[in-house]
């Protein structure tokens, strides 16, 4: 899953990327709300991080924006600004969440991960297709109740697709999630990953089906 983070301090930029990177996530920084809208119409991000205090524009007044031209994308709001009627102001132009710094980063990257199931309508941490189960909150994989070791991209890859199971998910969407803007990451890259991930998964019974000219869904069992 990929995130923009939209923070002008560098420091607590800095913080929050590594933090949201030790989650799993690919992060992304923009410090200013003018480059955000720039990079949020031109590439793909599962949820975005606002400031609210941005030199160019009051982070609200980029939530309302974004809103405006129908993005969908879920939205979490961090601010100094911790009264009732900063919540209230905060929700109503459009975002998911408000969290008033001080923050701590598990709680941070908790909410996120509510926020982006909430986005897939998907109800609990665990993520399952048959035996294979994805648990985004301890961040474990069992397959037929069996530890099931994967690399931050393969686990990034599945996450994916059983979240939006049973539809498709396209090449590019795995590669914008998986390459920030400082990694290389090649489509070719991809179906080395996806076979990879194929080949573990296959000892379970699952399978990835490679949809021509589209991309990938979790498959039916192949048992």
């Amino acid at each position: 899953m990929r995130i923009l983070v939209v923070e002008d301090d560098s420091l607590v930029a800095s913080g929050i990327k590594q933090g949201l990177i030790n989650a799993g996530y690919t992060v992304d920084v923009a410090n200013t709300a003018g480059s955000a809208e720039i990079h949020l119409r031109d590439e793909n991000f599962d949820l975005v991080v606002v400031d609210i205090g941005l030199p160019d524009m009051d982070g609200l007044m980029l939530v309302q924006r974004l809103r405006n031209r129908q993005m969908r994308l879920p939205v979490l709001v961090l601010t100094a600004r911790g009264s009732m009627e900063d919540t209230i102001a905060g929700l109503d132009v459009g975002a998911d969440d408000y969290m008033v710094k001080p923050f701590r980063l598990p709680e941070l990257a908790a909410r996120i991960r509510a926020l982006i199931r909430r986005a897939h309508s998907v109800a609990s941490t665990e993520l399952r297709h048959d035996q294979l189960i994805l648990n985004t909150g301890s961040h474990t994989a069992t397959l037929h109740g069996q530890p099931l070791f994967l690399t931050m991209r393969e686990w990034t890859i599945l996450e994916i697709l059983l979240m939006a199971s049973p539809k498709v998910v396209s090449k590019d969407k795995l590669l914008q999630s998986l390459a920030g803007w400082d990694k290389n990451i090649t489509p070719n890259a991809i179906e080395v990953h996806v076979s990879r991930l194929r080949a573990k998964i296959a000892l379970g019974g699952i399978g990835i089906r490679t949809v021509r000219g589209i991309g990938y869904r979790i498959d039916q069992s192949l048992s």
